[in-house]
């Protein structure tokens, strides 16, 4: 199969785009670095000509409200519109575990956005909702509130997963059948995000210590469901502590 990746250079994109390849399909990493712009439509209908699926893992460069809403709902519908006259049989996104949940968040607004659109596109589709990154833990260890030589971190419940199983979850995903449905993939561990920030700043010798406390994660109120995912997700296999020992 011809498989095009939009946001093929970035962190989910690079590993997913290497899995394809290795399972033998014709892969092409699409992103505006390769001429490739889902945002101004630039290179796309070129992108998509015999692609038979359409992986979307491209990310807003800004997380403000009114530009990260602009940038799912434009690239959206652009993309949505070339895959439509390419007859592209399968669109595959990866989302939010949670994003329903999550609404007083600008950027989950837009997640939602996406996904309606989507899911009115008519092009047979499968949506694959991730929990946050382990890549993503330091920039959490920044949005706790500062109190001395501390940080203040809620005791909300995450389940984070690293990128390369989000990464394999997608390729399995991206050929197989269209499911015309939300998937959700997590990591094996679900504690405290305290607990995990903890971990993160002992491994990389950060004098500050982690506290738990009651405080919003990045503007919003969240409790130990907010994030975490249902019943039966698909986890992948990399434990915490293994990811920060080969990656940090």
């Amino acid at each position: 199969m011809k498989i095009v990746v939009i946001g093929g250079t970035g962190l989910i994109g690079r590993h997913l785009c290497k899995n394809l390849q290795d399972l033998g399909h014709e892969t092409l990493a699409a992103s505006p670095s390769t001429g490739v712009n889902a945002l101004t439509g630039e290179g796309l209908q070129e992108a998509l000509q015999d692609a038979d699926v359409v992986v979307d893992v491209a990310n807003s460069p800004s997380f403000e409200d009114a530009a990260v809403l602009e940038f799912f709902e434009t690239s959206g519908r652009n993309l949505l519109a070339a895959e439509k006259t390419a007859g592209v049989k399968h669109h595959v996104a990866l989302s939010v575990v949670g994003t329903e949940r999550m609404l007083d968040s600008g950027y989950f607004r837009a997640k939602m956005a996406q996904e309606t659109l989507i899911k009115d596109s008519g092009i047979p589709y499968t949506l694959l909702r991730a929990t946050q990154f382990f890549e993503f833990i330091g920039a959490i260890s920044h949005s706790g509130v500062p109190d001395g030589d501390t940080v203040r971190l809620t005791t909300a419940e995450l389940q984070p997963i690293a990128a390369v199983d989000v990464a394999t979850a997608l390729a399995k995903v991206a050929v197989q059948a269209p499911s015309n449905q939300t998937l959700e993939v997590a990591g094996p561990e679900r504690w405290p995000l305290v607990e995990f920030v903890r971990l993160f700043l002992q491994h990389t010798n950060d004098p500050r210590q982690a506290q738990a406390d009651t405080v919003p994660y990045f503007g919003a109120p969240i409790d130990d469901h907010s994030l975490t995912p249902g019943e039966h997700p698909i986890i992948g296999p990399t434990r915490f502590e293994t990811w920060l020992k080969s990656s940090v």
